[in-house]
């Protein structure tokens, strides 16, 4: 299992380790025990962090968001006025970066705690808050590039990218890894029915 090293924030590696269990041993298995013993933590660390399940689970969101946006940075948000093969190339690295290599595991842990939250009401206003960090960015710079409708064309957006991480990861095409090329192709024949040229 992969977290953090022992000189993070003990906030940061409890949340670390909780993301790993999801990725690993899905919903079942992450526990207040479980994060101790595999953070080498004392018992009862991740308690004096988190008291209930919905607090660690809080801190799992948390952490998620944040670490999902550490992959995203380097892609970047794309300059609207450079147009939309500039976007489509933004968005085609960005969604590159989570699909090679270890960011998809972060995207295993991101699909279980979007299961959870349907069931449990006080995490989905939690993880909906998360999600519309990264969705108003997004809404924005389709709004900049022309979009009609940037309401519309972010839902649209934001649903073929997640279906196409989550075929990659876990569905039917989880043994494939598109190139940052074919993203960009992929993303630009979507852009193409949104955007003006």
């Amino acid at each position: 299992m992969s977290v953090r090293s022992a000189g993070a924030p003990r906030t940061e590696l409890i949340a670390d380790t909780a993301l790993a269990l999801l990725a690993e041993r899905g919903m079942r298995g992450l526990t207040h025990r479980a994060v101790d013993e595999a953070a080498g933590l004392p018992q009862g660390s991740t308690s004096n962090h988190a008291r209930t399940r919905l607090a660690l689970l809080e801190a799992a969101v948390r952490r998620q968001a944040e670490r999902e946006a550490d992959v995203l940075v380097p892609a970047g948000l794309p300059d609207p006025a450079a147009g939309r093969d500039h976007l489509a190339a933004g968005l085609a690295l960005a969604l590159h970066r989570f699909l090679a290599g270890e960011h998809r595991r972060l995207l295993v842990s991101r699909y279980e705690l979007a299961l959870e939250a349907t069931r449990r009401p006080e995490l989905r206003t939690y993880y909906d808050a998360a999600g519309a960090q990264f969705r108003e960015p997004l809404t924005a710079v389709l709004r900049a590039a022309g979009s009609p409708t940037p309401e519309r064309h972010t839902l649209s957006l934001v649903a073929w990218c997640d279906g196409l991480m989550f075929s990659c990861v876990a569905g039917s095409y989880h043994a494939t890894t598109p190139t940052e090329e074919d993203l960009r192709v992929a993303v630009g024949e979507l852009l193409r029915g949104m955007l003006p040229a």
